[in-house]
């Protein structure tokens, strides 16, 4: 599965889509709640003039974020939902294109330049739409030669690097779309992307089952080419402290790589079933992966460990 369908927001919160839902699990509590049923009927709460805003029905749940109390989902048919966690209701929702194949791929939320609160949608109809957080008016359009699998803004805001069904990745200025770099050396379709916090490494997934690492002051050459085991690199996170890299197969398979090692350090996690998704706690000490498989799935927690008083430490 190339979508992300796992987000978590505290090392004792955790959003996953089953089936038509969001769910919302609490460690803590040590049970769920559903916090989005797409499988009812859905009428959106805000509605004010120009705002292209629609009833949507029974969406299978394709990709969502969850940050900064707001909840995106994108579905097979090109639906957008936008939910306020603490807030009845669903704010926004709409079909965003009526492309056949019109699935929304990714869906990301992030602080511009100034501040202000964006959401990105990656849909097959090659388009990257660019969403006010606020009254989910659509700012801006970048179209692209492919289908576009996933999109992911810079820490600072400044640029966006979209990737799909292209050996090329491409980095474009988030604000105006226009084209500021490529990444040349993957050999296959693209899925997945990661910025580190330092916002001068990015790494993307591809279908030839390598992650590439590129510093975006030199593109000419990836810095590194870390490879999976079996399958097409499907998901990417590093670490809010930038100290590790998580790299997802689309089954089975979970990597985790020390950046301070230069990516030569490497835990694998060997698990059974689809990967519908991985997530790491915002303060750095859980990773959650989310297990597909009908008959073994669920989700599973590991905890970051320290040994002594020096900084080496595993998941």
């Amino acid at each position: 599965m190339l979508r992300n369908l796992l987000w978590a927001t505290s090392k004792h919160d955790v959003y996953l889509t089953q089936n038509y839902s969001v769910m919302h699990w609490s460690s803590l509590l040590s049970r769920g709640n559903e916090v989005l049923n797409a499988a009812k009927p859905i009428v959106p709460t805000l509605k004010h003039p120009g705002l292209l805003s629609e009833s949507v029905s029974r969406v299978q749940i394709s990709t969502m974020a969850v940050k900064e109390n707001l909840l995106v989902a994108g579905g097979f048919q090109g639906e957008l939902i936008c939910k306020y966690l603490n807030q009845p209701g669903v704010a926004f929702c709409t079909k965003i294109t009526t492309a056949e194949n019109a699935i929304t791929n990714a869906v990301d939320i992030y602080h511009n330049q100034s501040g202000s609160t964006r959401i990105t949608t990656a849909n097959n109809d090659a388009l990257v739409r660019i969403f006010d957080a606020e009254s989910f008016t659509c700012l801006n359009r970048f179209s692209f030669d492919w289908s576009v699998n996933n999109t992911a803004v810079s820490p600072d805001g400044k640029l966006l690097a979209v990737l799909g069904d292209s050996t090329e990745c491409l980095i474009v200025d988030a604000h105006s779309g226009k084209l500021t770099g490529n990444m040349k050396g993957h050999l296959d379709y693209s899925f997945a992307l990661a910025w580190h916090p330092d916002g001068r490494i990015l790494a993307t997934g591809n279908q030839d089952t390598t992650c590439r690492l590129w510093d975006t002051r030199n593109l000419s050459k990836s810095l590194a080419v870390l490879k999976g085991n079996m399958g097409a690199i499907r998901a990417l996170r590093f670490t809010s402290d930038g100290r590790f890299l998580a790299m997802a197969e689309p089954a089975d398979f979970v990597h985790v790589f020390d950046t301070e090692s230069e990516y030569v350090e490497c835990q694998e996690i060997d698990i059974f079933g689809e990967i519908a998704g991985i997530s790491f706690s915002p303060d750095a000490a859980a990773l959650f992966v989310g297990v597909a498989d009908r008959t073994y799935g669920g989700l599973l927690e590991f905890n970051r460990r320290h040994y002594n008083s020096y900084l080496d430490c595993v998941f």
